[in-house]
């Protein structure tokens, strides 16, 4: 549940980026910090781990409005991906408001994705949260790698292995030059802040 600052009049809610390890959280955290830099408040800290990373920062998203004359800061997390980091990604996911699923186009990855999705939904289940109650956007990256003559999976191939049941909304996604990673977060912030309102039943 999002923090309420009344001192400063601010709606503090957590946006989590989860995902297989390798699948472009970080890459997507990198461009948003990159391109909203002005919005970002202090620097983005990462918090290492042998050869994966849990990094955030906070931001102010400009332009979309006030809750109840509140402002809304996000914080933005990514959460390492690799098997072995279980117990970090639990605990980046506590209080958590809304969730990027980040998923690895590449063939060779599908069923690391499918994993990593069942962690995410067991993770949450462990603090009392459905996975179908929470705003969750999937983004399917890499999808930039096909002109490069690298297997990938199909959207509809990714959607039924990952998408079928959740029925959430979906973006294409390169994070490397930044496409479909705007409209991801958008989205992701869009529905959170509505989730939001709902709980607080404004």
């Amino acid at each position: 549940m999002a923090n309420i600052n009344l001192k400063n009049r601010e709606i503090e809610c957590k946006i989590v980026y989860y995902g297989p390890g390798r699948c472009g959280k970080t890459t997507n955290l990198e461009y948003i910090f990159k391109t909203f830099r002005k919005q970002a408040i202090g620097e983005m800290v990462s918090a290492n781990t042998e050869g994966d990373r849990t990094l955030f920062f906070d931001f102010l998203p400009l332009g979309l409005g006030k809750i109840k004359d509140y402002d809304v800061r996000l914080q933005l997390y990514t959460v390492p991906g690799q098997v072995k980091y279980s117990s970090t990604r639990k605990m980046v996911l506590r209080e958590v408001d809304g969730l990027v699923f980040v998923a690895d186009s590449l063939k060779i990855r599908r069923e690391k994705n499918m994993l990593s999705l069942k962690d995410l939904h067991q993770n949450l289940k462990e603090y009392g949260l459905n996975i179908t109650k929470i705003p969750l956007i999937m983004q399917y990256n890499k999808r930039d790698l096909a002109k490069q003559g690298i297997p990938l999976m199909s959207i509809q191939q990714m959607e039924k292995d990952l998408n079928r049941q959740l029925k959430v909304p979906f973006f294409p996604a390169s994070a490397i030059n930044g496409e479909g990673v705007g409209p991801t977060l958008k989205t992701c912030i869009k529905e959170t802040l509505q989730s939001l309102k709902k709980q607080m039943g404004w």
